[in-house]
């Protein structure tokens, strides 16, 4: 009874560090990164009062800090997890299905003249939200919960924020081209084969492809 009653606590006191790690990585992670979705003339008064340069800098340390302790959290809570419920096998498939779209949205944030940003104005907040529901739905540690879920929430009220500014504020993007549409397709899909077949494995620790 008294091993069984040290074991708890030490599983308690594991439970708590680990916990503490992933929400403070999000704070910092989803903090500075809704700096342009709460308070825009924030941000760009710090760009200006640091410099562009050097304000860059300063918002990718701050996210680097904050990426490096949501892995190091959730890597440790995966060591012994709490489990919140038990996800059927068969929704790994799912997962796979709904981040070959999400990489696709990734892409369409970063090349230029494609219908998809044309008409979404905010694709990579879309994709995150797939992302994060894909692995809410397959994932079921209080971990997975905290981690996805904070991500969904953020995603889907950021999304809500900026294309709400965008209709007040009027603006209007070029539509596109078939051309731009094609490269972004064919850049997720590229990405997603590399991300799925060697990436997170190597990075997460886990095999996303069903055997």
């Amino acid at each position: 009874m008294r091993a069984l009653k040290v074991k708890l606590r030490s599983l308690r006191h594991f439970g708590t560090k680990t916990m503490t790690l992933l929400i403070t990585g999000l704070i910092i992670f989803l903090g500075i990164h809704s700096l342009n979705i709460v308070t825009p003339g924030q941000r760009k008064l710090l760009a200006t009062r640091f410099g562009v340069g050097k304000w860059k800098l300063i918002y990718s340390l701050i996210s680097i800090i904050g990426f490096v302790l949501i892995i190091q959290g959730y890597s440790e809570s995966r060591a012994d997890p709490i489990w919140v419920w038990v996800p059927p096998a068969g929704l790994s498939h799912l997962v796979l299905l709904l981040t070959v779209p999400a990489f696709i949205l990734l892409a369409a944030a970063y090349v230029p003249h494609n219908r998809i940003k044309a008409k979404l104005g905010h694709p990579m907040l879309a994709a995150v939200k797939i992302w994060a529901l894909s692995h809410l739905l397959a994932n079921g540690s209080l971990a997975d919960m905290i981690l996805f879920g904070s991500f969904l929430i953020w995603a889907i009220v950021g999304f809500a924020v900026l294309r709400k500014r965008d209709r007040i504020a009027g603006d209007t993007r070029a539509p596109g081209t078939g051309k731009a549409d094609g490269i972004t397709i064919l850049a997720g899909l590229a990405g997603w084969g590399v991300f799925a077949f060697f990436l997170h494995t190597l990075l997460i620790g886990v095999n996303p492809l069903p055997l």
